[in-house]
């Protein structure tokens, strides 16, 4: 459901552009966005940092697309709040000495701290590839390829995410096995 609700803004918005143009699309982007935000913060009691970010940033960025008329604000979103991210995490880890993934997900996984590390660099290097990459698309391509690259770009992060599975899998601790039916007898 969750992952679902984690594309559903994007597959709308490409509909909309395909089926209108660029100015509909983003409308809907912003709607569906928001839309989203109310649903996962009805699920989860809160929205956490980045997801406000995300929707802050489509509002914003969708907002100059429609009044200004001007697609590139639209296109350069994702290059903002790559950018944003990348400079965000490796401020915190090597300015302030303090690992947010590690204080976001920290309660959900227990890493030791090298892995931790590890894992702040991989996401820092990460976002800042995003960043660069969407923004050499914006640069040399038209809105119709930009589009087309934000479907099969979801490549990147679909690999990055199971690399970083098969990273930190052999670190993660095993669950204590219950005991099967009948081995309590």
């Amino acid at each position: 459901m969750k992952t679902l609700l984690d594309f559903l803004p994007f597959v709308l918005f490409f509909g909309a552009f395909k089926l209108y143009d660029i100015y509909v699309g983003t409308a809907v982007l912003m709607a569906a966005t928001a839309l989203q935000m109310v649903v996962i913060y009805r699920l989860d009691g809160r929205l956490q940092t980045i997801q406000k970010v995300t929707l802050l940033l489509v509002l914003v960025f969708g907002t100059l697309t429609l009044v200004l008329h001007d697609e590139r604000f639209i296109k350069w979103k994702p290059t903002v709040l790559y950018a944003a991210m990348s400079m965000g995490l490796a401020v915190a880890v090597w300015g302030l000495r303090k690992n947010f993934l590690k204080t976001m997900l920290g309660n959900q996984l227990e890493l030791p701290d090298g892995v931790w590390q590890r894992l702040n660099l991989a996401w820092v290097v990460y976002t800042a590839f995003m960043a660069a990459i969407n923004a050499y698309v914006v640069l040399n391509y038209s809105t119709e390829q930009w589009v087309s690259f934000k479907v099969w770009g979801y490549v990147f992060p679909l690999a990055f995410l199971i690399a970083q599975g098969f990273y930190i899998a052999p670190h993660l601790k095993a669950d204590e096995k219950a005991p099967t039916d009948g081995a309590s007898q």
